[in-house]
This record gives C-alpha cells, structure tokens and sequence, in this order.
C-alpha cells in the first residue's frame, strides 16, 4: 500500500490524477494502472533489496524501450504524460509507462515467442547505450550477499554452483549482442493488435543462448529450440544458459521466502 501511496502522489505532483489505481502485479516490482489515466507506476519492491543500481536498470527499461519504439517495433513506451523517471519518492525507485490495453489471462505459448525473437535482436543489435555484461551472474551475487546477511543457511551449494557456470562462462559467451533479458511469455503483452513486448529492465549485452534459453521450455530439446529460432546459436550454448537460468530462479525462489 505504501508503494502505491507514492505512485499515486508522485503522479499527481506531475498533474496526472489517479482516483482509482488497480496493481496489475506485485513480486520483484509492483506494478499498478494509475486510472483513469493512461500510466502505469512500476515499484522497485524486492529488486532494490538485492539491486544497489536499482535505478540503473529502471532507467536502462525506458531507454531500451524509447529506442526500440523508435524503432517502430511493439513496446510498452516511457509514459508521455509526465517526467517517466526514474523517480525517487518516499524511499521508493520508480518509472512511469504507457498503460496498453490488453488481455491479462492471455499469453503466448513459448514457442510463439521464439519465434518473434529474431526481429527484436535485429532490432536491439544497434543500440549503443551502456548495458553490462553479465547480467545474470551480477544478480546471482547481489542475491548471494543480500541473504548471506540475512543468515539465510545452505549458501554454499550456490556458490558452487555459481563458480562452477562462471569456470565455464566463457566457452558459451559466443553471438553476443544487446539482449531482452528475460524474454518470457509474461513480458509479451497480448493486444488486439499483437503482441507487444514489455519489460527491459534486465537487458544485458550477452549472448543470444541466453534469450533463447528464457524462452525455451525446459522440456524443449536444445537443439529443438534453436530450430523454431531460426538458427544463430548453439545448442550447447543454450543448454549451458538454460542451467544458469535454473540456478538463478531457484535461488530468487529462496530469496521469496526470506524476504
């Protein structure tokens, strides 16, 4: 409540009312739909616990965003309707989007968005802003100390388990490029006029392995997935980011349950 307290506020400093605010979601972020205006309020909640650039990545979502609507590919645009950040109020990181209506209980299938990959990496290849490197691997230790200093029991299985994907980093670190980040089925917006992709807070310049293995299912065959891709990536690679992905969700499950 006290985040939706501060969108609400934020919002009306800037000239935009909102009487009637419905959260869309709530986990690593809150988002709520200011009504009745068109913006929707993304909340940094457990991602600031664990993001000390929290703010980097909420501003690395609009431009990546800014440039790809530019761009003329579907995305969830910066709101013009104020400032869209990213913003601090009330000890509270946030942005501010454009609301798209669409469909909330629809979502493609996992091979759907395969298949819509390839345009958005032709399109993400030339943006030039500064993204970092290893995305994932960053979060795992921002993870790792944040519930070290929790007392949380049983750390060093992942840290085994992070050293021993970082050993091997470099083998599969191949086709790099400016990357979604995590191109599930929930970050592509189901609309009547298509789908529509959203959410590039965790864009990374790294290998395409890696976005094909968020979008794979994990019973979908490596080299199957790279098939409905369109080809452009290893098998082998997928297989090894695919185990990084894993490693990664199990530990954000335990960061949910201590936090």
């Amino acid at each position: 409540m006290s985040a939706l307290a501060a969108a609400v506020s934020l919002a009306a400093s800037h000239g935009v009312a909102c009487s009637d605010p419905v959260v869309l979601k709530q986990g690593s972020n809150v988002l709520v739909h200011l009504r009745p205006a068109p913006v929707v309020a993304r909340i940094a909640a457990r991602t600031a616990l664990v993001r000390p650039s929290v703010s980097e990545h909420f501003a690395r979502d609009l431009s990546v965003s800014a440039f790809l609507a530019s761009r003329g590919v579907p995305v969830v645009t910066p709101s013009a309707e104020l400032p869209a950040g990213p913003h601090v109020s009330d000890g509270f990181v946030l942005s501010f989007s454009t609301y798209v209506p669409h469909d909330p209980t629809a979502r493609l299938s996992r091979q759907d968005v395969l298949k819509l990959l390839p345009d958005l990496h032709a399109e993400l290849r030339p943006y030039e802003g500064r993204l970092p490197t290893h995305g994932p691997l960053d979060d795992v230790d921002n993870v790792l100390t944040y519930l070290d200093g929790l007392g949380v029991p049983d750390l060093a299985r992942f840290r085994q388990w992070r050293d021993d994907l970082q050993a091997a980093w470099s083998a599969h670190d191949n086709d790099v490029q400016p990357l979604h980040g995590d191109p599930h089925p929930g970050n592509v917006l189901v609309t009547p006029s298509g789908p529509v992709w959203n959410d590039f807070e965790d864009t990374w310049r790294g290998p395409r392995a890696w976005d094909l293995a968020c979008s794979a299912d994990k019973e979908e065959a490596a080299q199957r997935t790279v098939d409905i891709y369109g080809g452009g990536a290893a098998p082998s690679d997928v297989e090894f980011h695919a185990e990084t992905r894993r490693m990664f969700g199990t530990l954000w499950g335990v960061l949910m349950q201590w936090s």
